[in-house]
């Protein structure tokens, strides 16, 4: 009995998160509302509501998703050059390209950009390991981090006129620059 209300949790939950991203595509995240969304997903409300609180935690669980996806991604690109893996990383966001525009050219999924630069972050924090710990990193860390969530939105909003690879590997480049730069200082010094 246990697999059938399973499925039918995993049925009902990929229902709504495509009719969400399916509305979140077409009118973005503003106008979706819940009775709109589980009309497309041609479920009720009380279901809807049995799985999330309102539309931004079926937002934030999406994202957490994408986190995660993220994660692993990283641990499978420690094995390649900086460049390389940046050029992987890239396609992830070439992947889910749609996903990421509406969520770029939404204002009020401000909490989005946050934890994507925090994830960032997070992940050049290991790229400076080799940094004194009498160097702040705190800044170089904010600004590659800023650098990177700017060029991946412009690369999803379609501002660049460039190939994601070429895009990619510059993006790989510039922040290995910086990163062997901090840590070649501390050996100078």
């Amino acid at each position: 009995m246990s697999k059938i209300k399973d499925r039918r949790i995993a049925k009902s939950e990929k229902a709504i998160q495509t009719a969400f991203l399916e509305m979140l595509l077409d009118v973005g995240f503003d106008a979706i509302t819940v009775k709109e969304m589980t009309e497309k997903a041609d479920i009720s409300r009380k279901t809807f509501y049995l799985h999330y609180l309102d539309k931004y935690d079926l937002l934030n669980g999406i994202v957490d998703e994408m986190i995660r996806e993220l994660t692993d991604l990283c641990e499978k690109k420690k094995e390649m050059g900086f460049v390389e893996g940046t050029v992987l990383w890239f396609y992830y966001f070439e992947d889910h390209k749609p996903f990421f525009t509406a969520l770029f050219s939404t204002e009020s999924t401000i909490t989005f950009r946050h934890r994507l630069l925090d994830f960032i972050m997070e992940q050049l924090n290991y790229k400076l390991e080799g940094v004194s710990a009498q160097r702040n990193t705190e800044v170089l860390r904010k600004f590659m981090g800023m650098a990177v969530l700017g060029v991946i939105e412009s690369y999803v909003l379609d501002q660049f006129h460039a190939g994601i690879e070429e895009i990619a590997k510059q993006v790989g480049e510039l922040l290995e620059q910086i990163i062997v730069r901090a840590q070649s200082e501390e050996n100078v010094k």
